[in-house]
């Protein structure tokens, strides 16, 4: 790959979760603050990205496979993105917003997969050339989480602004993907099928009982993923900590760090022992949260940031390489589109639902009763991992065209 391609791919990468981060994190306190949205609602905006993920695989099979290149793609839906994102942020109520979030996110899904689409076609060896690109994706979230606490957004009132400053980013990288190297479509003129389309091609694994375990774990460990994702910001704001979305960054580097680390920790305690870790590391971080506050237990609330590392590199991660292990080679990516549909789709848009129940059930004047509602996805994700550990076993063969359905 010559110096100016990785430079373009790079460049994609840094913006397409700058962009993401530079409002997805913050929307909840800008949804209760600014349009005096409950935490219903607030959950109802998040559920959002659940529906634009199980949306995204029609756009992706039956538009980017078939008829046009990816980039060309690309810089139509962050246009169109662009334009739905400052829109959003000029809404006067949550009813006024939320069309406009929604649009956006079955726009703005698609793109994850559009990128790493592009990104392939221009390397030799994506093992090894992928993660120096990628990693310019995580850098980008973090500065999106640098400035918003450096320009004290939160703080002051002004967070209508990270939907302009994402929005801005959106445009620029949709005229970027102009200029990106060319992707064709890689389908086109074959026929595709719906369940080609939604990985139904390997429904198959199901079959395998501890697959289908770690299937459910996986659908329903996203429950208290949801609670996280919607309603940290709030609450690490009304608990008083100051740049929170700045601090909450520091997630994005413990993830970078813990993916580094992962062919170490992969070869040394094995599938099992991985995800029983990230799982119980949920139980942890809520347990810290529960009991943290921003005085003499400050540090429990950095800890549970910093633990997002471990929460979703050693089940997330890892469960796609236990997938795409176990899929063998025939079924590879209707595998990986199977369980991020279950996952990012089906398990987020039933955890977003609930979380924004559970929070908006311990409203109390001035705030939220913490404790409690962070005792809830502690208590959803021991679970999960007591079950997983009890009957879990890896000890699976790849899937062959002979036993799928």
């Amino acid at each position: 790959m010559n110096s100016t391609t990785r430079f373009k791919l790079s460049a994609m990468m840094f913006l397409e979760f700058f962009i993401w981060g530079a409002w997805f994190v913050t929307m909840g306190t800008y949804l209760g603050k600014n349009l005096l949205a409950n935490d219903v609602q607030i959950g109802s905006a998040y559920s959002t990205q659940s529906l634009g993920a199980i949306i995204a695989p029609f756009i992706i099979g039956l538009i980017a496979d078939k008829f046009f290149s990816a980039q060309k793609v690309l810089g139509v839906l962050h246009l169109v993105g662009g334009a739905l994102l400052w829109v959003a942020g000029t809404s006067l109520n949550f009813d006024s917003f939320f069309p406009f979030i929604l649009g956006y996110m079955i726009a703005y899904m698609p793109t994850l997969a559009l990128v790493n689409s592009i990104s392939f076609k221009q390397m030799k060896d994506p093992g090894k050339e992928f993660p120096s690109i990628r990693v310019f994706g995580t850098i980008g979230w973090i500065i999106a989480g640098l400035v918003i606490g450096w320009l004290n957004w939160e703080q002051s009132g002004n967070l209508i602004f990270t939907f302009k400053m994402a929005s801005v980013a959106s445009i620029i990288l949709g005229l970027l993907s102009f200029f990106l190297p060319d992707t064709p479509p890689v389908k086109k003129g074959e026929k595709t099928t719906f369940g080609e389309i939604i990985g139904l091609d390997a429904i198959g694994l199901l079959k395998n009982k501890s697959y289908l375990l770690f299937f459910l774990a996986s659908v329903a460990i996203c429950i208290p993923l949801a609670f996280y994702y919607n309603f940290t910001n709030p609450f690490l704001n009304e608990v008083g900590m100051k740049g929170a979305a700045g601090v909450q960054s520091l997630g994005q580097v413990s993830e970078t760090l813990f993916m580094l680390l992962m062919p170490l920790f992969f070869a040394r305690l094995g599938v099992k022992k991985m995800l029983a870790i990230g799982m119980i590391a949920w139980v942890v971080r809520y347990l810290f949260f529960a009991f943290g506050n921003a005085d003499s237990n400050y540090w429990m609330l950095i800890g549970g940031i910093v633990l997002h590392g471990i929460c979703y590199d050693f089940f997330f991660v890892t469960g796609q390489i236990y997938t795409d292990r176990l899929a063998g080679e025939k079924f590879k990516s209707a595998a990986q589109g199977f369980i991020t549909l279950a996952t990012y789709g089906v398990g987020m848009l039933i955890g977003s639902i609930i979380s924004g129940m559970v929070v908006n059930k311990y409203v109390v004047e001035g705030g939220h009763i913490w404790q409690s509602i962070w005792i809830i996805p502690a208590g959803i994700a021991a679970l999960v991992a007591l079950l997983f550990l009890l009957f879990f076993s890896d000890k699976n063969k790849p899937v062959t065209e002979t036993n799928t359905i």
